[in-house]
C-alpha cells in the first residue's frame, strides 16, 4: 500500500526474497482506499503495539490479511482506528518493537499452523 516503506526495486529487497518470489504475488495498491476496494472479501487485521490483544490468542482465518506498518512509525491513526482485529506480539516492556521482518514471521508462521495452509 502506498507510499510504500521500503524500495521493492532496490537490488537488496530481490536479493533478500529471490528464492521466494515464486511462490507470491507481489501486488501494489495506490492507497489504502484501493487495498480496501480490492480486499473486501478478507478479515484485516492489524499488528500494533498499541493494544492488548496477543496474536498467539487470536484465531486466524484463511482469508485473513495481516497488515504491518512501518518500523518507524506503524500506521496511520484513520488505518488504526478503521480496523477493529488489532493484536501484538508479547514482548518484554523495556523493548520497544521488533523489526518488521521478524514480526511478519512470527505472526505468519502462527496464522499458517492455525489455517493448516502449509
Amino acid at each position: 500500500i502506498e507510499p510504500c516503506g521500503f524500495n521493492i526495486n532496490d537490488p537488496r529487497f530481490e536479493r533478500v526474497v529471490m528464492d521466494y518470489m515464486e511462490y507470491t504475488e507481489l501486488v501494489r495498491y495506490e492507497d489504502y482506499s484501493m487495498f480496501l476496494k480490492k480486499n473486501k472479501k478478507s478479515r484485516l487485521i492489524l499488528m500494533t503495539t498499541k493494544v492488548k490483544k496477543f496474536y498467539h490468542k487470536f484465531k486466524f482465518k484463511k482469508n485473513d490479511t495481516i497488515l504491518f506498518g512501518r518500523e518507524s512509525a506503524g500506521v496511520p491513526e484513520s488505518v488504526h482506528q478503521s480496523i477493529n482485529n488489532r493484536l501484538k506480539i508479547p514482548m518484554d516492556k523495556s523493548a520497544r518493537s521488533l523489526n518488521v521482518a521478524s514480526s511478519v514471521a512470527i505472526v505468519l508462521a502462527e496464522s499458517l499452523r492455525q489455517t493448516n495452509i502449509i
